[in-house]
């Protein structure tokens, strides 16, 4: 029996036309590279606008809290995303995945 607790990653990709990407994984860089890929297993989105650089990653935790952080990062206007990848740090609440100032 498996007793490893997988981790969940929440991370932002900016795009060689300087848009932000979201997204969460268990495995960052090989989501990352396949996202780079264009293959069947990137997103639409990747494929119309190609990966650039892995600006932001940090670990969440369980799969529920790093989509809650995800959408609540999502919700972030550009600058507020931009500082978030200019400061590689996000705070936010471990129960409910609100984002701290």
């Amino acid at each position: 029996m498996k007793t490893d607790k997988v981790i969940w990653s929440v991370y932002i990709i900016r795009t060689i036309d300087n848009r932000l990407y979201s997204g969460v994984s268990t495995d960052v860089s090989r989501r990352y590279r396949e996202h780079l890929s264009g293959g069947v297993r990137a997103a639409k989105y990747m494929k119309a606008h190609r990966p650039q650089s892995l600006a932001f990653c940090l670990p969440i935790g369980s799969r529920s809290l790093a989509q809650k952080v995800e959408y609540r990062l999502k919700q972030l206007s550009r600058a507020q995303k931009e500082r978030v990848i200019q400061r590689q740090t996000l705070a936010f609440d471990p129960e409910t995945g609100r984002l701290r100032p």
